[in-house]
């Protein structure tokens, strides 16, 4: 056995008969690691076993082997990964800034399902022949989602969206290209002034980070509740209250879906409503809290606003055949104020490609909708639409004509 090998496994065996959490507990195993290195180098000296050349590197290797996620860790300590996936042990990608590439990193399939047990292990959440799919939170933030076999054809497919954390408030974004000042004031003032807004976009476009950026708007002395498949959002407020989805259990019972969050939360005494992704039949139960009169936020897969719009209206339809467009459309003209769209660029970027206003007016089946701020020759630029609600603007103290002037100047 190599040096690493035996000192891994003593280390492993110490942890055995100490009882310590390798996960929770990674002080304690750094303590662990450290004395059983010394205990080595003091019998390599005596006993004749090889010399270990990198103290340093051994630590690290063994510590990325029992407490973190072995050959995957490195990538969780690179900042500029944003996900990294599995299509086969052979075959392991990341993506750094929005962009993806294939990793020389080689497992087993032994080694995927090892990763993915002690990934679950601080969830609770379970994959298994009669659950094909999970999703959970890593103690880091992280969201897993795995799918095994028969639903893949072979293989486990594993993949991890890390939440790297570039931006917390409205001007990060700014900082970083995904906005303009003067469209990050403006959505500033409409969070800041009670009205709905929608966040549009694709896979990895940005939604729950803009959603984050959006919800530090959100006055202090507000309450705010949110709904989730897994735990993402984290918001740079004083008074929050997240919840998020339960699988069912071995016994097929104990489910807990996202409507029942959002119907939940309204008897939590809530300031604003933030459903982190609106996808089915919870649709119905968001528009009908917002039309209550307490303002929210959702994000929603779409290729622009209007096509945001358009899922609105069809979505809340999968509640059941009792629910019809006569109701949702309407309903959706007077809940959704402004639609933010984003998209992931071809250059790995994350940009705001349009902001829309809902008035509230339908003609027939279809909802009016007015450009607040367009993208043109790459920049986004101030249309010629307003938004809705202009008493609540005046209301919070804000002068949106004033905005939009300086928008266009």
């Amino acid at each position: 056995m190599t040096a690493l090998a035996v000192i891994e496994s003593e280390v492993r065996e110490l942890i055995r008969r100490s009882g310590v959490d390798p996960v929770r507990d990674r002080s304690g195993v750094v303590t662990l690691v450290r004395d059983v290195i010394d205990d080595y180098e003091t019998r390599s000296v005596h006993g004749g076993l090889p010399l270990l050349r990198d103290v340093d590197g051994v630590l690290k290797s063994v510590l990325d082997s029992v407490s973190g996620y072995g050959p995957l860790q490195p990538y969780f300590d690179d900042p500029l990964v944003e996900e990294i996936w599995i299509n086969e042990p052979t075959k392991v990608f990341v993506a750094r800034a929005g962009i993806s590439e294939l990793t020389s990193t080689i497992l087993t399939a032994d080694g995927v399902r090892d990763l993915v047990e002690r990934m679950l292990k601080s969830s609770g959440r379970r994959v298994d022949l009669s659950s094909p799919f999970v999703d959970a939170t890593l103690p880091d933030g992280s969201r897993l989602h795995v799918v095994i076999p028969d639903i893949t054809r072979e293989h486990w497919q594993v993949n991890i969206r890390r939440f790297v954390v570039k931006a917390t408030h409205l001007d990060d974004l700014v900082r970083l290209g995904t906005l303009t000042e003067q469209a990050a004031a403006f959505l500033g003032a409409a969070v800041a002034s009670g009205l709905n807004v929608l966040v549009a976009g694709g896979t990895q476009a940005g939604k729950t980070t803009l959603l984050n950026c959006l919800a530090a708007a959100i006055p202090a002395t507000e309450r705010v509740i949110t709904c989730e498949e897994v735990f993402e959002m984290k918001l740079p407020l004083r008074d929050v209250a997240a919840m998020q989805c339960r699988q069912p259990s071995l016994e097929g019972t104990g489910e807990v879906p996202l409507r029942r969050l959002v119907k939940e939360a309204l008897r939590m005494r809530p300031s604003r409503i933030i459903v982190g992704e609106v996808r089915q039949e919870e649709s119905l139960d968001l528009l009908i809290s917002l039309n209550s009169g307490v303002p929210g936020m959702a994000t929603v897969h779409a290729n622009s606003a209007r096509e945001a719009i358009t899922k609105m209206c069809t979505l809340p339809l999968l509640a059941g055949e009792n629910v019809g467009s006569r109701f949702v459309v309407p309903t959706v003209a007077s809940s959704i104020d402004i639609v933010v769209h984003a998209a992931l660029e071809r250059d790995g970027r994350r940009r705001v490609r349009e902001i829309a206003a809902v008035p509230g007016r339908v003609e027939g089946d279809v909802i009016e909708m007015a450009e607040l701020f367009v993208q043109r020759d790459g920049q986004l630029v101030r249309a010629d639409g307003f938004p809705p609600h202009l008493d609540r603007f005046e209301r919070a103290g804000f002068d949106v004509a004033g905005l939009l002037r300086g928008a266009a100047s």
